[in-house]
């Protein structure tokens, strides 16, 4: 029997094409927004109906639906609520960013993942949980979100082209809002086997019950099996269980898994019974979750994974990469180089000041990409012997933007990160975008703040294929894609996980032993 509410419009906006998904919350559907030009988002209709008290269940929604698409655009690893409503049924609706992507429940079922996969999607998951315990300003307040139903379900892993396999946290404060319909007081609202035993008191919750609720699921990614099993799917017995039975261990339930001990601590101590037992926030555990990582980083450095012209280095967790090393073009300057650079002046309509931008430059007739750097004398003296580092990451919503991320690294005087932020939305931004793309190689021009005149060094930095190739499908996706929203909110985005990738880039230049100049590019 057909979904009647296929072809359905909602709103006089978004049209809805198929029924994608169901659950006990309610029903997802893809639709697409036709005031948008047919962009495809997804509906979620809640399980409940604003039929009886009406205005005050209504109020409700609509102040945790706000709170939600605020918290959508402070992290990246959170799902995006655009819109929300109640259609002609009195049934409340959430529209969504539509992703392509397997639940984090099917990949654990189907795969075994390895430790780097396991901390990459902890730590992204744990970003996103880490962005709602903080809490977002509504109305002037700072309200923190405590999800209240993490399991692997509600985790989504997609398939990004910038970020790799990016994990995106669903259906935050729902849980919250169904508990305040009088249809589902008498009703458990959560996950049994994935609760916290405060929550199964039906308690007051703060952050402290999601992180029980992620150490469950920790265990489950890691060994494939649930740390309690109950003896029957009753509330009963699930309540008995999560107060009083202790987690099997590691070793009980998968003898042959090698794991660090830091890792079984760290699942064992959220799986306290006491929340003053556990981590006592999601931050305690990205720092060990960092140290996890980089302590990786080093082990498969010192096992002989090195630059080579021909391999590939470590691979950021959070991004699915070609990491190429090339023989170093330039050493510092060509010779062609001494007589082009004082041809290059300070453009006027720039302050003299700490700044980088992109323009491209005309040499021997032909239009090369260049970045444009403006630092103390010093300091580019400094970065002059230097390992040289490239990555682009996109973000197609909610508005195109490309963060250009360039790295000079010397051992001695550590990194200097120049970042630019590109909006694909504009004819520039698309034009330098596609430079990059048909040359695979930019230009770094220094001028010195004490004389500004003219381009004091310059420098080469190539970008791998598979960036470039990238950088071509990101201008065309950007071309197709609608923005309803402003360029400013893909911009924090992209600086959130900017400051997040920071530290595993630098582990990774860290482990080479090496100061010499050649090219790094993702």
């Amino acid at each position: 029997m057909s979904d009647p509410n296929v072809g359905r419009l909602l709103s006089n906006r978004y049209q809805l094409q198929e029924i994608i998904g169901t659950g006990a919350m309610g029903r997802v559907y893809r639709a697409k927004d036709i005031l948008l030009g047919g962009v495809p988002v997804a509906v979620k209709f809640l399980a409940l109906s604003v039929q009886n008290n009406k205005m005050r269940l209504q109020e409700r929604f609509e102040r945790e639906a706000k709170t939600c698409a605020l918290l959508g655009q402070k992290s990246i690893h959170v799902v995006r609520v655009m819109d929300y409503g109640v259609d002609a049924n009195n049934t409340p609706f959430y529209v969504m960013e539509y992703l392509q992507g397997i639940s984090l429940s099917d990949v654990i079922r189907k795969q075994h993942l390895t430790l780097p996969r396991f901390l990459s999607f902890i730590r992204q998951i744990s970003l996103g949980l880490q962005s709602a315990h903080d809490g977002i300003m509504v109305d002037g307040k700072i309200c923190p979100i405590i999800h209240r139903d993490i399991k692997p379900s509600n985790m989504l892993v997609i398939q990004d082209a910038s970020f790799g396999e990016l994990v995106k946290v669903l259906d935050f404060g729902i849980a919250k809002l169904l508990q305040a319909d009088s249809n589902y007081t008498n009703y458990y609202l959560g996950t049994l086997a994935y609760s916290s035993p405060e929550q199964m008191d039906g308690k007051e919750l703060d952050n402290r019950s999601d992180i029980y609720s992620l150490g469950v699921m920790m265990f489950e990614m890691l060994t494939g099996k649930m740390p309690l099993v109950a003896p029957t799917h009753s509330f009963g017995a699930w309540y008995k269980t999560h107060h009083q039975k202790a987690p099997r261990s590691f070793s009980e339930a998968a003898p042959t898994l090698q794991l660090p001990n830091e890792v079984q601590n760290l699942v064992m101590g959220c799986l306290a019974k006491a929340p003053g037992d556990r981590p006592q926030s999601v931050g305690e555990i990205l720092k060990i979750l960092t140290s996890l990582e980089q302590n990786d980083i080093a082990h498969t450095q010192n096992s002989g994974v090195s630059a080579s012209a021909s391999g590939s280095l470590f691979v950021p967790p959070t991004i699915k990469s070609d990491f190429e090393q090339k023989p170093k073009l330039d050493s510092t300057i060509t010779p062609s180089n001494h007589e082009i650079t004082p041809q290059l002046c300070w453009p006027q309509n720039k302050p003299i000041a700490n700044i980088v931008f992109p323009h491209p430059i005309r040499l021997q007739g032909e239009l090369i990409p260049a970045l444009w750097i403006m630092l103390p004398q010093e300091e580019i003296q400094k970065r002059l012997v230097c390992t040289r580092y490239n990555q682009f990451l996109f973000i197609t919503t909610p508005h195109p933007m490309l963060l250009w991320i360039s790295l000079l690294y010397n051992r001695k005087y550590g990194p200097k990160w120049l970042p630019y932020y590109l909006d694909l939305k504009t004819n520039i931004g698309q034009e330098i975008a596609r430079l990059l793309a048909e040359k695979g190689f930019y230009r770094l021009l220094f001028f010195a703040r004490e004389t500004p005149n003219n381009c004091s060094k310059m420098l080469l930095s190539t970008i791998a294929s598979g960036q470039r190739q990238r950088l071509q499908e990101w201008v065309t996706i950007s071309n197709t894609s609608a923005s309803p929203c402003e360029p400013q909110l893909s911009k924090s985005l992209l600086k959130t996980e900017y400051e997040n990738l920071k530290p595993q880039i630098l582990a990774k230049l860290e482990a080479l032993d090496t100061d010499l100049p050649f090219d790094l590019s993702a």
